[in-house]
């Protein structure tokens, strides 16, 4: 379906809502209230408790929807009727939704005239759904990107409005990636607006091919399998920085690891090969050099249980780890 502003009269600008909550989301809210789209109500998921005092804390989207003097809808869910007559009400012509994490039912998806448009950190197909940006990073792929799409009932299957690559760099984590990609839907999707509001959108049909699926990331996935080759486990680490972080144990102790490398292969050949999967072989200043099933991996920064992160170096001072196994 290619819908735009043309099936109506082509505008200057379109009265605009947004769905976000996380940190992810502001980046592209602060590009479309800077935009000449008036955004003229805010939804977020519903404060919550945070921590020690569990005291109730807002998203990120909505201290900045606050500062920016905007309203704030925050409806549990959209189930509820009421929740899609308060959206109804704000007669909006699209609602730009953002890693909002409330289901959008088929009411919901209709409200706004010309309908509702996500920000989807992937080059969709690829890595539909919940975690793309950490999927691609364990994958290995050498690029990502934003997608602009239209929203459909079923899971990130809607038309693409728009597009735009980035590289993934050797040292990129999630949170680095995550920035960039922030950055750049916000671009895009303000640019986006303008053209829908021109009536040039073109909305391209996602391919039946390619389609694979970034389920959610679990906690278990985050513990260090040292049989698994050593550029996977580097990944791993990358992918999980800054949560849930990758994690081995060493004398029943949690140790998670914040930064990390695979030594190249010429450099790994052939050394501790009869030592077994995450046997420590070296511990220096340079880093802490463990045997993987195949490979070698080479820790640079590493957390104890209830301490701060330090460097190899740091704390090899305090620990002997010579030929001691991580489990």
């Amino acid at each position: 379906m290619a819908v735009s502003a043309a099936d109506d009269a082509p505008r200057r600008s379109l009265r605009l809502g947004f769905a976000g909550t996380p940190g992810f989301a502001v980046a592209a809210l602060d590009a479309l209230t800077q935009s000449q789209h008036p955004v003229v109500g805010v939804f977020t998921k519903a404060d919550r408790a945070a921590g020690r005092g569990q005291k109730l804390q807002g998203s990120p989207v909505k201290a900045r929807a606050l500062e920016l003097g905007l309203t704030v809808h925050q409806p549990a869910t959209f189930k509820d009727p009421a929740a899609c007559a308060e959206l109804e009400d704000l007669r909006l012509d699209a609602l730009i939704v953002v890693a909002y994490g409330l289901i959008l039912p088929e009411r919901a998806l209709n409200a706004p005239r010309l309908g509702c448009f996500n920000i989807h950190a992937s080059l969709l197909p690829r890595w539909r759904g919940a975690a793309p940006i950490q999927r691609a990073i364990l994958a290995g792929d050498r690029s990502s990107g934003v997608s602009i799409m239209r929203m459909e009932k079923t899971l990130d299957t809607g038309p693409v409005l728009a597009a735009r690559t980035v590289e993934i760099g050797p040292l990129d984590t999630s949170q680095t990636l995550h920035d960039r990609l922030a950055l750049l839907g916000g671009e895009l999707v303000r640019e986006t607006m303008d053209e829908l509001a021109a009536g040039r959108a073109i909305e391209t049909p996602q391919p039946a091919h390619g389609v694979t699926y970034a389920q959610k990331i679990s906690k278990a996935e985050a513990i260090i399998d040292w049989r698994e080759d050593a550029d996977q486990i580097a990944r791993k680490v990358r992918a999980f920085t800054p949560t849930p972080i990758a994690e081995t144990r060493w004398n029943g102790e949690q140790l998670r690891i914040w930064e990390a490398h695979a030594l190249p292969k010429s450099a790994s050949a052939g050394a501790g090969d009869a030592a077994a999967p995450g046997t420590v072989l070296s511990a220096s200043a340079g880093g802490i050099e463990v045997r993987c099933g195949r490979g070698i991996f080479c820790i640079d920064r590493l957390q104890q249980a209830g301490r701060k992160a330090v460097t190899a170096a740091e704390f090899i001072r305090a620990h002997r780890l010579a030929g001691a196994i991580f489990a």
